[in-house]
This record gives structure tokens, sequence and C-alpha cells, in this order.
């Protein structure tokens, strides 16, 4: 990536649970507080969903706008939330809420390191056993995103 597309402040760990919903909007809120897109956004991924769901297996859902929707994305950004009490999304158990916005063609290649890392049961193991944010953040930069 050209510039790094998650800091530490876009890492959260939650020990309870939460509904789809407020996973969405949290999602959206910390990629809308660093700049990464407009108070339209949170629609985006509601429109979204409503199309396809965006969990993705693994106990991972990555939540995002609309091509039409595009124009809400101001910068390539990641938002990265752990539900340690789970999220039922549409009938599966999500832990990770993985919030992106990709400028052009950027999230591609965010996505595409996103798959990777879930890909692996270990990794995910792994990163729900970090014990605070900075050591998820840790994890999930190791791996390229």
């Amino acid at each position: 990536m050209a510039r790094d597309v998650l800091s530490i402040g876009q890492v959260r760990i939650h020990s309870g649970s939460a509904t789809r919903e407020e996973a969405m909007k949290e999602a959206a809120d910390i990629l809308e507080a660093v700049g990464a897109v407009t108070s339209a956004y949170f629609d985006a991924m509601q429109q979204r969903e409503q199309t396809v769901s965006t969990y993705m297996g693994n106990e991972l859902a990555i939540p995002h706008g609309t091509n039409e929707t595009k124009a809400a994305i101001l910068e390539s950004a990641l938002s990265v939330v752990r539900y340690d009490g789970g999220v039922d999304w549409g009938g599966e158990p999500v832990t990770f809420v993985i919030g992106i916005a990709g400028k052009g063609d950027e999230h591609l290649e965010i996505l595409s390191q996103i798959a990777i890392l879930f890909s692996d049961e270990d990794e995910v193991e792994r990163l729900k056993e970090a014990q605070t944010p900075e050591e998820l953040y840790q994890l999930v930069s190791a791996a390229g995103v």
C-alpha cells in the first residue's frame, strides 16, 4: 500500500456482543473519525448488506459500501473490531468486523490480504487471543494489512 490504511486507533476489542447494525455503525464511525469516509458511508454499508452478506467465513465480516456510493470514500482505510461476545451476522457467528473503505481499486489488494490472514485458522486463533488492541494491531499489521 502507498500509505498505511490501519493505525492503532482504528483497532478495538469488546468483551461483549453487538448486533450486526451496531457493529457496522462502529466500523463506519471509526472510518469516518479518521477522515476516510463521509457520514453517508454507514448507509452505503447497509445497502451492501441488503444486497449480499459481507460475512466471509472463519468468524469474519467485512462490511463495505456499494459501487454506487464510492463518493462517500475519501481515502483508503480499515477498522478492526473484535467482539468477544460475538455478532449474529445474518445467522452466521462473527467475532471480527473489519470495516473497509477503498479509494479506487485499492480495496481489492486490502481484501486479498485480509482473506489470506483469515483463511488460516491458526492465525484467527492468534487474533482471538490478543489481549490488547495494540497486540491485535501488531498481528494484523504483521500480515501485511
